[in-house]
This record gives C-alpha cells, structure tokens and sequence, in this order.
C-alpha cells in the first residue's frame, strides 16, 4: 500500500456493508431513484483524519449493474455517521474499483 493511498481492493466486510447501508438514503435523494438491491461487493479504504471508502455495491439481483460510492467516516469521537461524498452509476461488477472525484 502506497502510505496516504488507497488499500487494495478486498471482499467487503459486514462494517462496509453496514457503511453502505447507512449512505443509501443519501444515494438515492441525490439520485433521486429507490435501490431495493443494495449489496457491497468490495472496497478500498484511506485513513486520513478519519476514513476514506471507495465502495461497489450491486444493485440488482438481474444484471451485473453496480454504483461506485466514495465514503467519508468520520473519527469515532467526532460522533458523525458516514457521509457519501461522490457516486458513480452505469457500473458493472468487472469495472475495477478505482479513486474518482
């Protein structure tokens, strides 16, 4: 791991699966469309002063369609839940998860 970057890539965890549950509501306001299928697939994390995730989440159970999220999490004592800072839609699950704005 290049110190500041990001991990590799890594199954996700009940903990990403539990951060990305916690953004979909901010998904789908700033989408503007429901996610019934919401499953994490795999995720790079950054620390920083807090935590950086980039997230792939599979969002039907039909195709192979996918949204990239970027995360923050705050520091624990900051008491703030996670905040979706960037999305990207019209994934599938072979685009490689990869830092974007």
């Amino acid at each position: 791991m290049i110190p500041g970057g990001f991990t590799e890539t890594k199954p996700a965890t009940p903990e990403v699966q539990e951060i990305a549950d916690q953004v979909k509501p901010q998904l789908e306001e700033k989408d503007k469309k429901p996610y019934p299928v919401f499953v994490a697939i795999t995720y790079k994390s950054q620390v920083v002063a807090g935590t950086n995730y980039l997230i792939k989440v599979s969002v039907s159970n039909s195709t192979d369609e996918c949204v990239h999220l970027k995360v923050f999490q705050s520091l624990p004592h900051e008491n703030e839940g996670p905040s979706l800072t960037s999305y990207e839609t019209g994934k599938t699950k072979n685009d490689p998860l990869s830092y974007f704005e």
